[in-house]
């Protein structure tokens, strides 16, 4: 059910007092066999509450995006083409790229924008992500609803018996909570994230099949953490987290993600056609300290402004109601326990050829540290500024102190990492695995281990950062440069004139003056779907809509020009 706080009076617990609002299917983003893709991303309105229409971001649609499915060793081609009135990025989370492929915050989208990263797939198979990364803009853009999964798939991951019919028995769960305002539109940078939702759905069903169900689970959250079991305490088997795969698999019955990270589990529902039940947050049972406890702070003294009331702190809440229907002809029924034995820590603490030290602390002391900034190493993020270089190569040790009344989810770029200890004790099995965030306790230490291979850039740098959305755009980031020094790498630095057309908007007949150095278009859809394609010879400059349906077109120049687009409006 819905939990807000305008609608909800004397909650206390889940199951009382909840508003009688009708349940809903859970919103599946389209799966796209993706090595070479389109994303537009464009303004919508999507009813995240039930009968409430509001403003809304998305991909190739009015919210999230499609889930992305590509394999290890592809080579990729993925355009993003930026319909939005603000400029923006897209950063593949947790994927191991160059730096220019990365969509931090140095690889601004303008407006009518493209941008066209190119690489070969080389990380595991695994669930990653994508978000915007517009420094100051992330937490807008992703609460607007810009975000979707990305599978990979390889060889060890190919030969297990693990579900794998999309929509079916494997699904993208994308968990988010959301604020909204008096007139029922999204807010950012806000602490009354008061409805939960999965897949933008709030009071989401979905039909699974009396078998083992693969479900991919992002908290995709602005700044909650979430505790996550099901409502009838059963067990599931986690198999994989931010980096793919665990050594074996391990049974669970809570599961504890902050933002940012993921997991896949494995849910066993076989023989149990006509079984309902739910998956929760048991934010009952967070420690305080914690963004979704009861207490964000570690003391009752250490307040967070808008934080209460509101009914999903230390409160149980469901996510997503799943009713067991009958299975289907390729149904798995089995759980593996052995995985991928190649994902243990290869390093020791002495294998370090760095040892870097960071130090998280508020801007504010006393009761109001919750409500300042923070830093890291005492440091404000600066686009202008350059942290550290790394070199190619070094494996590095990073032990992080957090000496704030609140836990941060702490996420690195380019590379994953290895869990070396928390507070000189080795991590529990849930975090043995391949990481790309690490929640850091209040007054806690982490250490981890990581190997810089692959890419080098003189000049974009990567980034690492709380993904406390909020912390984020608020300054606790830095960035570092991965240095080779064969490397040497020219970017474009002046813009190049997009293409016009005469008249825009348009119908019947339009005339196209095409940019200098275009040797062809591709014309894509408001859904990302290409309409036109061809040379600067074969469509001329003078173009047929008779048979376009009205709507907003971008087109795509290819050629010797630097990612120009256009933005064509046919009635």
């Amino acid at each position: 059910m819905p939990i807000r706080k305008h609608a909800l009076v004397g909650w206390a617990v889940w199951g009382l007092c909840l508003p009688a609002w009708a349940q809903q299917p859970l919103l599946l983003p389209t799966a796209l066999d993706a090595q070479s893709t389109v994303l537009v991303l464009q303004e919508g309105m999507y009813p995240f509450l039930p009968g409430s229409p509001t403003m809304s971001m998305g991909a190739n649609g009015p919210v999230l995006g499609p889930t992305l499915i590509v394999h290890q060793g592809d080579d990729v081609s993925w355009t993003v083409v930026n319909a939005l009135a603000d400029s923006t990025t897209l950063h593949w989370h947790g994927m191991h790229v160059a730096p220019e492929n990365d969509g931090g915050p140095h690889t601004p989208i303008p407006p009518n924008g493209l941008w066209n990263p190119t690489f070969e797939v080389l990380d595991a198979a695994g669930t990653y992500w994508y978000h915007p990364h517009l420094h100051h803009m992330t937490d807008h853009h992703v609460s607007m609803g810009i975000a979707g999964q990305i599978w990979v798939r390889d060889a060890t991951e190919q030969a297990l018996p693990l579900p794998r019919t999309y929509g079916v028995d494997e699904f993208p769960l994308i968990l988010q909570t959301k604020g909204f305002d008096a007139m029922g539109m999204v807010e950012s940078h806000t602490n009354s994230d008061d409805v939960a939702m999965v897949n933008a759905t709030v009071d989401a069903t979905l039909e699974v099949p009396a078998s083992v169900v693969r479900l991919h689970l992002l908290n995709g959250a602005s700044q909650r953490v979430f505790q996550l079991g099901f409502s009838d305490n059963r067990n599931f088997h986690l198999i994989a987290t931010d980096g793919g795969l665990l050594p074996a698999g391990l049974a669970l019955n809570r599961l504890r993600l902050a933002p940012g990270e993921r997991a896949e589990i494995l849910v066993n529902c076989t023989d149990e056609t006509g079984v309902t039940f739910d998956l929760m947050s048991f934010a009952s049972e967070l420690p305080n300290a914690v963004y979704g406890a009861s207490q964000p702070g570690m003391g009752p003294g250490q307040t967070l402004t808008n934080y209460n009331p509101n009914p999903l702190n230390g409160a149980d809440f469901p996510f997503l109601t799943l009713q067991v229907v009958p299975a289907f002809a390729e149904a798995v029924y089995t759980v593996p326990t052995v995985l991928d034995p190649s994902h243990v820590l290869p390093w020791t603490a002495a294998d370090a050829d760095v040892v870097r030290t960071f130090t998280f602390s508020p801007t504010q002391m006393g009761q109001g540290a919750l409500n300042g900034g923070f830093l890291i190493n005492g440091t404000p993020f600066d686009l202008e500024v350059m942290n550290f270089d790394v070199q190619l190569g070094d494996t590095e040790r990073w032990e992080i102190t957090n000496q704030s009344p609140i836990g941060h989810p702490f996420h690195v770029h380019n590379t994953p990492f290895y869990i070396l200890d928390r507070g000189g004790v080795a991590p529990e099995a849930h975090e043995a695995g391949l990481k790309d965030v690490v929640f850091v306790p209040a007054m806690g230490s982490v250490r981890l281990m990581m190997q810089f291979n692959d890419f080098a850039h003189p000049d974009i740098p990567y980034m690492y950062h709380c993904h406390m959305l909020t912390h984020e755009d608020g300054g606790m980031m830095g960035q570092f440069r991965v240095l080779d020094g064969a490397s040497s790498v020219s970017m474009p630095t002046s813009p190049v004139p997009a293409g016009t057309f005469a008249p825009n908007p348009a119908r019947g007949q339009v005339l196209v003056d095409w940019p200098p150095g275009a040797e062809g278009a591709r014309v894509v859809s408001g859904t990302g779907a290409v309409v036109c394609t061809g040379t600067r010879a074969s469509l001329g400059s003078q173009w047929d809509l008779s048979g376009w349906a009205p709507g907003v077109y971008m087109v795509l120049w290819e050629g010797r020009v630097a990612s120009v687009t256009s933005r064509l409006v046919v009635e």
